[in-house]
């Protein structure tokens, strides 16, 4: 039963690959602008305030790009370490626990960036579309004179 499940759900994982980062860069990229801009609903952070305002500021530019699928790894690869960051200079000192300190958002969003660090951005994207027209272009042939 099992077998025929992930034989029907296997070929389907690069399409999920790419919800999963869609939805992600999405979210970092609001939680960029609600810093820098305000928007949506959350108090805008003053201009160049260390590290808040900074911290927006990569998420807004990795989130865009992780969204749209260009640049995904070492775009998730810096998001994945301001979340980092995040957790062990803001919510480390509250306590060990994610839970009780308030980081689990932090280490979500890192492990799931990393998680595409290691993946890539899954077939819709702008990389993807990019490998695909180089791929098509016949390679042209040295000729060799003796």
């Amino acid at each position: 039963m099992t077998t025929r499940f992930d034989a029907r759900l296997n070929p389907q994982a690069p399409a999920a690959l790419s919800v999963f980062r869609i939805v992600f860069g999405l979210l970092y990229f609001l939680h960029g602008t609600s810093k820098v801009f305000g928007w949506p609903g959350a108090q805008q952070v003053p201009t160049g305030l260390w590290p808040l305002w900074w911290a927006g500021l990569i998420e807004i530019i990795a989130g865009a790009l992780i969204t749209v699928g260009f640049a995904t790894r070492p775009a998730a690869f810096i998001a994945a370490g301001e979340m980092a960051v995040a957790f062990f200079w803001q919510h480390l000192p509250g306590g060990f626990w994610p839970i009780n300190n308030g980081g689990e958002l932090a280490v979500l969003f890192c492990f799931g960036f990393l998680l595409l660090v290691f993946s890539g951005p899954g077939v819709y994207g702008v990389e993807s579309r990019r490998r695909v027209a180089t791929r098509t272009v016949a390679p042209r042939r040295r000729r060799w004179r003796r």
